[in-house]
């Protein structure tokens, strides 16, 4: 109950200071403080998003594609990634240096070769989110591995049990809460880098409707896009929290006990 408590206090914390930062903003866009054509105001904002919310709806259809697809593949490689290094060390001593070298380039910097070698279509704006999703997960879960217990691990050697064991019942699971934490990260990531690469080259999109927008000086409508971005990655994150209950159900047992 106090636990409850504590995060109902700390949710209405949140509101507050949200409320604030946006009673502030209003006023200074409303009493000329900010100019409108610098600074729009929240309730300039929330109109271009109703007005606009079909168009933006069809853009975010292509968006959400890209980033699903580039999220899916992006996990998928780097839970292969993790393994093998897991496994192998000398793998992991040749390998580790340069995925953390691919982190270090700016996606910025990689968007227009994509989109020069691979074209205008979504191939090249999934391989970027590819790049900046697969990151997260190779790390945490390969510390999630590298972290099981020693222990634990050896009770089953003594066992019998053989690599595939060990992994299964114990370095898995023990590195699921690591996974969860870098997949909510990803989430939000696959969206950023979908809209990114949509800047540089594409048909459709939410990228493609900020180009448009920002070439129009419409700063309504460029807000009005931010905010929806924003939801979208706060939904994908709170989607990924749902997953982690419904796979990691014992730990919603602990807390009851």
């Amino acid at each position: 109950m106090k636990r409850k408590f504590q995060s109902i206090t700390s949710r209405l914390w949140s509101a507050a200071a949200l409320v604030v930062i946006i009673g502030i903003w209003q006023v200074a866009a409303s009493t000329g403080l900010v100019p409108g054509y610098m600074l729009p105001s929240p309730v300039e904002v929330v109109q271009a998003l109703i007005t606009d919310f079909p168009l933006l709806m069809e853009h975010a259809k292509v968006t959400l594609a890209e980033a699903f697809l580039g999220l899916f593949c992006g996990v998928v490689l780097g839970f292969v990634m993790a393994v093998i290094m897991d496994r192998f060390d000398r793998l992991y001593q040749a390998l580790y240096p340069l995925i953390v070298v691919t982190q270090t380039i700016p996606t910025v910097a990689i968007a227009p070769l994509l989109v020069l070698w691979f074209g205008y279509e979504m191939l090249p704006k999934v391989i970027l989110i590819v790049i900046v999703t697969f990151f997260p997960v190779t790390v945490g879960l390969l510390n999630g591995f590298r972290s099981a217990d020693r222990d634990m691990i050896n009770l089953l050697r003594s066992m019998g049990a053989g690599r595939v064991q060990i992994f299964r019942y114990i370095k898995l699971p023990g590195a699921m809460g690591q996974f969860f934490s870098s997949l909510r990260i990803s989430a939000s990531y696959s969206v950023v880098g979908a809209v990114i690469s949509e800047w540089l080259g594409g048909f459709n999109g939410l990228g493609v409707y900020m180009t448009r927008v920002k070439k129009a000086f419409a700063f309504d409508k460029m807000f009005a896009v931010i905010l929806l971005i924003s939801v979208i990655s706060l939904v994908l994150m709170k989607l990924v929290d749902l997953l982690q209950k419904k796979c990691m159900a014992w730990e919603q047992t602990e807390e009851k006990h």
